[in-house]
């Protein structure tokens, strides 16, 4: 019998030609702007949303930016058909760029999105992105995040729908890069505050 525990489910792999769509719960979005970056740090600025699925990370990130331009490589009927590590993004072309990238790619958007992005780059993945020889060679060791911000409470993400009831035994983060912050890594934790960001009409 297959073994269906939280803890067993967490660890599963998608396959290399998977769109890994497992959408982005709209309150932990909100939790980077209201708890990481700032409001007032973003108002006004442009943000690029580059792995956008079905729109559920771009439309809490136009609740703060003045405009979100969002792609996916996969048609999902929002926002432009558009492959992040092939289209030709002009360098410092958006203040910000933030994403939930699919994991097997995540290291490869962090260096794309730190050419794209004049001001930040802000990446959701899993706690464990912050191990391995490789990241730390290609990224941690000479680009360290600014901020590691962990979740405190669980962020609940299935395959090809946000669903209020879920659960999950996977921890999440917050990676960003500020251009203009001191070279050092500060860690942090997002408090909890699902119960606060939700609102009406996330999970339709």
């Amino acid at each position: 019998m297959q073994n269906t525990s939280h803890a067993v489910m967490s660890q599963r792999a998608e396959s290399a030609d998977s769109p890994d769509d497992f959408p982005t719960p709209p309150w932990a979005t909100r939790a980077l702007v209201e708890y990481i970056v700032g409001p007032r740090a973003v108002s006004g600025l442009s943000c690029l949303e580059p792995a956008c699925g079905r729109g559920y990370m771009s439309r809490p990130l136009g609740e703060y930016f003045a405009s979100v331009t969002s792609c996916d490589a996969y048609a999902y009927g929002y926002g432009e058909l558009r492959d992040f590590l092939d289209y030709p993004f002009e360098a410092l072309s958006h203040d910000w760029v933030i994403t939930n990238p699919p994991f097997r790619l995540a290291e490869e958007f962090v260096e794309r999105s730190l050419l794209v992005a004049r001001k930040g780059v802000a990446i959701l993945a899993r706690t464990v992105f912050l191990e391995s020889i490789g990241r730390y060679e290609g990224i941690f060791k000479e680009r360290p995040p600014t901020k590691f911000a962990q979740f405190t409470e669980r962020v609940p993400m299935v395959k090809g729908r946000v669903d209020a009831k879920a659960s999950t035994a996977t921890g999440y983060a917050w990676f960003v890069w500020e251009k203009d912050a001191a070279d050092s890594s500060r860690l942090m934790w997002v408090p909890p505050c699902r119960r606060m960001l939700e609102r009406d009409g996330d999970y339709d």
